[in-house]
């Protein structure tokens, strides 16, 4: 199963490459490769090309979207934003790595949920955030 078989996101904001594993309504695992090639490096920023924090959260989302959307219940719906609570961003990411990205669901009702996820590039954490999410 690819990325794009659950999610509703299409390039250039699709950021998991590959689905590592998924326990619909509870968790998922992804790889998001970064080849230097993305849209916003040339801009964050010349000379020293950086992973926005920000993306990083959102590639995390997308991975526990991929958890939600796999559960039956919630197949065809569209899982949104609602916040992020505790961001914290360790390590600098840049061209070349590849990131695990990793979400856990808390809570997940029929109407919205909540959600910890997480981003490696190997055993080094470089971001970690809590996320809510509302389904439409």
């Amino acid at each position: 199963m690819r990325p794009e078989d659950l999610l509703p996101h299409r390039p250039p904001f699709l950021f998991v490459n590959e689905i590592l594993e998924i326990v619909p309504g509870e968790s998922a695992r992804g790889l998001w490769r970064l080849t230097g090639e993305e849209w916003f490096f040339s801009g964050h920023f010349p000379g020293r090309p950086t992973l926005p924090g920000v993306l990083m959260c959102e590639a995390i989302a997308q991975v526990g979207a991929l958890a939600v959307l796999a559960d039956e219940r919630f197949a065809g719906r569209l899982p949104l934003f609602g916040g992020i609570d505790k961001a914290r961003f360790r390590r600098q990411v840049v061209p070349g790595d590849e990131l695990i990205l990793e979400c856990t669901m808390g809570r997940l009702s029929a109407r919205a949920g909540r959600g910890s996820g997480r981003a490696l590039v190997g055993d080094d954490l470089a971001t970690e955030c809590d996320l809510m999410f509302v389904i439409a």
